[in-house]
């Protein structure tokens, strides 16, 4: 079982950077895939990044903005998001799936989900 708790969404202007974290439960923390996902209303829910204990991905969204880090130590997982646009106004999930051959990127693949944090950014 893990438990994910988000923090760090808020409203800011377009351009400017904003840094989510993910604080999981568990003392298997690093067994797990990490992911963001973002949903926008009336849009699906939306890859934005995992990171295993070896390796970082990225959905096109985030590409070259978004830098996604995890510290096993802390048990927590980052989403660092710069030159924020308005299309990125959504609810950011983090989720957890356990560690597998490949990188799930679909949000039926991941088993725990946190609350959600709000990003809105105005023009």
């Amino acid at each position: 079982q893990v438990q994910l708790v988000e923090s760090g969404g808020g409203l800011v202007q377009a351009g400017d950077s904003l840094k989510l974290s993910c604080a999981a439960s568990g003392r298997t923390f690093s067994s797990y895939t990490l992911a963001w996902f973002r949903q926008a209303p009336g849009k699906e829910r939306e890859f934005v990044a995992a990171a295993t204990p070896d390796s970082n991905w990225y959905g096109d969204t985030g590409k070259g903005r978004f830098t996604i880090a995890r510290d096993n130590t802390k048990n927590t997982m980052y989403l660092q998001m710069n030159s924020l646009k308005p299309e990125d106004t959504a609810l950011y999930y983090c989720a957890a799936s356990r560690l597998s051959d490949t990188v799930p990127t679909t949000a039926n693949n991941y088993n725990y989900w946190g609350q959600g944090t709000q990003v809105t950014v105005s023009s």
